[in-house]
């Protein structure tokens, strides 16, 4: 459990995961603009966080809807946004949901600065 009481993983166990090409699906609740500053080369689904507090589970990708038990990290700045997402996809009936503890930030700062900073 990380500060926000939701299952997360740390940005080295991201790194592992994507280097493994471990299964699983990350998913950005960062608005669009934010990509233009630091993303992960397109690895990422987008479901804004100001899209799915208007419209639910429908703003989610379609692979995400597709199976409530699949692995899901779900990721924004600093982790704040993916907290809340991930409590709320626990809360929807998904099974195997984790937050990126320190989000895209502690990825750059941490494992890969060429990910980007702002």
């Amino acid at each position: 459990m990380n500060p926000y009481g939701v299952p997360g993983l740390s940005a080295q166990e991201l790194a592992v995961k994507l280097k493994n090409g471990d299964k699983f699906i990350l998913l950005d609740v960062r608005e669009p603009l934010e990509l233009t500053y630091a993303n992960l080369g397109g690895r990422a689904l987008l479901a804004p966080l100001s899209e799915l507090a208007q419209q639910g589970p429908d703003a989610l990708p379609d692979d995400v809807t597709a199976d409530k038990n699949a692995e899901i990290v779900v990721m924004c700045h600093h982790g704040n946004r993916s907290a809340q997402v991930t409590a709320w996809l626990l809360q929807q009936g998904w099974a195997n949901v984790l937050n990126l503890d320190g989000g895209i930030d502690a990825y750059a700062a941490i494992v890969d600065p060429s990910v980007g900073r702002y």
